[in-house]
């Protein structure tokens, strides 16, 4: 079959209708695209109105922190004013053995991560020094247990108290 130009532009300004027994009550007619009109406007604003959710202005943690003060574990979480520290790993620990009389005391180096409301770092927090950070200043308070002159304390048994000044 052939087909000229002239044949098919002819047809191309022609309507195509709906078969008439579909809607042959136009008040069903009507009620049929009522509902379409509802069910795509549904459609269309339940993604938008999802994306409209409330979100706290608190840092991100995983899981619960402990209260501002507690002592905490490597790894454990803790709220120092309104950031969330966590001891992520132990640096150096060069401070005096409790049962050793030392001319130097030495020093305790976390890394911690601090993380508020719209930013996170990681930085080494020494025993009793400042640490300044947008605009806050946050202190490792107290670390435990003391070493001793008989070996290394496991990562597991330390714990630590941040403050925030």
């Amino acid at each position: 079959m052939r087909y000229n130009w002239q044949s098919v532009m002819a047809g191309a300004h022609k309507t195509i209708a709906a078969p008439r027994h579909l809607f042959s009550d136009t008040k069903a007619a009507g009620a049929s695209t009522a509902h379409m009109k509802a069910y795509l406007a549904a459609a269309l604003i339940a993604p938008l109105t999802a994306a409209c959710a409330i979100i706290p202005d608190t840092p991100r943690g995983n899981g619960d922190a402990a209260s501002q003060g507690s002592a905490v574990a490597i790894g454990s979480p803790v709220w120092a004013g309104d950031a969330i520290l966590t001891p992520l790993a132990i640096i150096e620990d060069t401070r005096c053995p409790a049962d050793v009389q030392c001319f130097h005391g030495g020093e305790l180096t976390v890394s911690t991560r601090i993380a508020a409301t719209h930013w996170t770092q990681t930085a080494p927090l020494t025993l009793g020094d400042p640490y300044e950070v947008m605009g806050r200043t946050y202190v490792l308070a107290t670390a435990a247990p003391l070493p001793t002159a008989g070996g290394d304390i496991p990562a597991g048994d330390y714990r630590f108290v941040f403050e925030r000044q």
